[in-house]
């Protein structure tokens, strides 16, 4: 039991972790661009977005680039500035 507890405990920390590296500020959502028109600029730069998501205070988008290149990258909402990527090599 303790174990488990354990292991619970460290898989919540490394979660943590792996969103306190895709820090955005908070804003208003208010000042957030819009969902629809960020994807429309995102697809028009040439990736194609296989899912798209608010993480904490960030848009997520999981797709390709234009070069075909799996994606995950994080943007800050007001400026559209990604903020973390991975980028498959």
């Amino acid at each position: 039991m303790k174990k488990l507890l354990a292991v619970a405990l460290i898989a919540s920390f490394a979660s943590t972790a792996a969103l306190a590296d895709a820090s955005c500020p908070a804003q208003p959502k208010d000042k957030w661009q819009k969902e629809a028109d960020f994807k429309q600029q995102l697809t028009a730069q040439g990736y194609q977005i296989k899912k798209f998501k608010v993480s904490g205070n960030c848009y997520e988008i999981y797709g390709h680039d234009k070069d075909g290149k799996k994606v995950e990258i994080y943007f800050n909402p007001v400026t559209g500035k990604p903020v973390k990527s991975n980028i498959e090599n």
